[in-house]
């Protein structure tokens, strides 16, 4: 594990500064604090930040060929890497390092760009051909690692994380108002573009090849197909296949010359990747996060998990003045406003875990593969009674009691969001309306036309999911599970990744072994969710391994009490931070709708915390990056002081 960085001049007698180098692979040295390592040529230059877990003593980075013209910068892990080395030196390929690193350089060698399609694993890697005097990025099918970069006329550069590109161009950093609807909306983007004006990320499953004269080639390797197969095929084959399988990955997973831990939430999918730990390496350690307030700390479940597993379990437990001391800081680790406030969390345990041992294993992937989120039984319900629904009643008395819905003053905030779930709540007829909007959306495409100042609204919201889901095929489930795959678990994994590498930690997540999730893909719908009850298989597969009331209990979802916090001091405080000065004249959002947004919760007419969650964090991320101010200074202690 660690961060990488690079430089391409298009003018070959244009040497990379080396100097300015080593000051961006500086920037990210909490991605790898034990080593770094530079390559530079002439106009070509690659670094990297070392976070030393296979072949510690010879697997220093960038590596090469035998002969000196393929260099290599490598982030992450390449489980089947052993299996690999073996084929490459049948094939006559001689190894200088035991590291999964250089098996990547032989497989370029003997296959070429098509390399990546042999690999297992999570990755982002950029090879320098020396002879073909080319550059190729690659990054691995999930998003597991991150990867940006930016192409000007003169130079294309790379990296792990934003910041390297925007220590390239001296701190400088223009808003991208072009994903101002899709961040309000999901808190997320799902396209290539970035907050930052110019710089790009490679999407999962691409590779991207550069030229030494500029021209650059963007191409996919790699797609799940959403339609199930072998339908014939009774369910004790799935269960059985999908336990084979999902065993294989946490073995292979574990693979390291470091201590290894597991994150534990307590919920179904940690424990389950622990409990497997347990029984293929025996003790393990554990680490879990929760919150002074009970109702939302799963602390009791996750020990007892550890107890039942009999680990060396630690945990840590957060309060508001811990979670807004962390804020400013982690969003500039994230490059962007943070889309969940559990990041907080996962940072926080991070640090924990930090402490005992050097890579951790998490249950990232489940969900968005055997479709364990309830809201994915109450999209197809609602579809199908939609169907019934739209039969007898016509579009003008649906869009009436929607509006009823939305409006009436006889409804409290509570009774109005539950209805507002339901296919009477939503427009059937729109995809947008029955699932983004109802599930995932914070701001609507309607409602934004109201926040946003008129010279700033800009394309729709939903273009990228929509394409993804256009794309699809088969079941509605299947088709859900594909959309969300390439949308919304790419940031999952992206908050998976910074906020442990915040801590100087690996992740690992074996639910997202592709081999498994291809698998995973292929189980019909009916098989995955029963009745609301989703992720049936995983329950079957590990029956056995866990007590029953952690195997069948309601999922929680790594609650945040955000909503809980938002209230007294801490609200007024929010209220400035979106109504002073500085923040109108961003010229981004009308003041009277914001005032009026903060008004409505203040009162309790309406629940508008996800909404000012995004608003929150948009203004914190102009600070940080726009306006230069440092995160652990003034905004962050007063953010502390109003939360006490």
């Amino acid at each position: 594990m660690c961060g990488i960085c690079g430089i391409l001049n298009f003018d070959r007698r244009a040497a990379v500064d080396r100097a300015q180098l080593e000051s961006m692979n500086d920037v990210i040295i909490h991605r790898g604090p034990d080593d770094a390592g530079f390559y530079c040529a002439d106009n070509v230059g690659l670094a990297m930040r070392r976070l030393s877990i296979i072949d510690v003593k010879s697997g220093h980075q960038p590596i090469s060929n035998e002969r000196g013209t393929v260099w290599i910068v490598f982030n992450g892990e390449i489980y089947n890497y052993k299996s690999l080395r073996e084929q490459l030196s049948a094939a006559g390929h001689v190894f200088s390092t035991q590291s999964d690193t250089e098996t990547i350089v032989h497989l370029y060698e003997e296959y070429g760009d098509k390399c990546v399609q042999y690999l297992r694993g999570m990755f982002a890697f950029a090879i320098w051909d020396d002879q073909r005097r080319r550059l190729l990025l690659a990054r691995d099918r999930l998003g597991i690692k991150p990867l940006y970069y930016q192409h000007s006329g003169r130079a294309f550069v790379f990296g792990s994380e934003i910041k390297v590109l925007l220590e390239y161009a001296r701190g400088k950093c223009a808003f991208n108002r072009n994903i101002l609807s899709e961040y309000l909306a999901f808190g997320f983007l799902s396209g290539q573009e970035t907050f930052c004006e110019g710089v790009l990320s490679l999407p999962a499953g691409h590779v991207l090849s550069v030229e030494e004269t500029g021209a650059l080639k963007v191409r996919q390797y790699w797609d799940l197909s959403p339609e199930a197969t072998d339908e014939d095929r009774p369910r004790e084959y799935y269960v059985q296949t999908y336990r084979e399988l999902f065993e294989d990955c946490v073995s292979s997973h574990l693979m390291s010359e470091v201590p290894v831990g597991i994150f534990l939430s307590g919920g179904l999918d940690s424990s389950a990747v622990a409990a497997l730990a347990s029984k293929l390496r025996g003790p393990i350690e554990t680490f879990s996060v929760g919150y002074k307030e009970t109702a939302f700390s799963e602390l009791p479940w996750a020990r007892k998990v550890a107890q039942h597993l009999q680990s060396t379990h630690r945990e840590v437990s957060m309060g508001p003045n811990d979670f807004f001391s962390a804020l400013p800081k982690l969003i500039w680790h994230e490059d962007k406003p943070i889309t969940w406030p559990s990041s907080v969390s996962l940072y926080y345990v991070a640090k924990l875990a930090r402490e005992h041992v050097t890579v951790v294993l998490t249950g990232e992937g489940s969900d968005e593969t055997l479709g364990g989120y309830e809201r994915y039984a109450i999209s197809l319900i609602n579809a199908r009674l939609h169907h019934l629904y739209a039969r007898v009643t016509d579009r003008s008395l649906r869009k009436w009691l929607r509006d009823a819905i939305a409006k009436t003053q006889f409804l409290n905030a509570n009774v109005r969001r539950k209805l507002q779930h339901t296919f009477l709540g939503r427009d059937g007829d729109a995809w947008e309306s029955l699932y983004f909007d109802n599930f995932l959306c914070s701001f609507s495409e309607q409602e934004q036309r109201q926040l946003l100042c008129d010279e700033v609204v800009g394309a729709s919201p939903y273009a990228h999911q929509l394409e993804f889901w256009e794309r699809s095929k088969g079941e509605m489930l299947n088709r859900i599970l594909y959309t969300d795959i390439k949308s919304y678990l790419v940031e999952l994994l992206m908050k998976q990744d910074r906020m442990s590498m915040a801590a100087s930690v690996e992740s690992r997540v074996p639910f997202l072994d592709h081999i498994l999730v291809e698998f995973a893909m292929r189980i019909p719908g009916r098989f995955k969710i029963r009745k609301r009850e989703g992720k049936v298989i995983l329950k079957s597969a590990v029956d056995g391994l866990l007590p029953q009331e952690i195997v069948y209990r309601k999922k929680m979802g790594f609650p945040t009490p955000w909503k809980t916090w938002l209230s007294g001091a801490l609200f007024s405080h929010v209220e400035r931070l979106l109504t002073d000065v500085r923040g109108v004249s961003r010229g981004i959002f009308r003041k009277e709708r914001v005032q009026q947004i903060l008004h409505e919760h203040k009162t309790g007419k309406y629940d508008h915390t996800d909404k000012l969650w995004r608003i929150v964090n948009l203004e914190l991320w102009h600070r940080v990056f726009i306006d230069g101010e440092e995160p652990s200074e003034t905004h962050s202690q007063q953010l502390q002081t109003a939360a006490r």
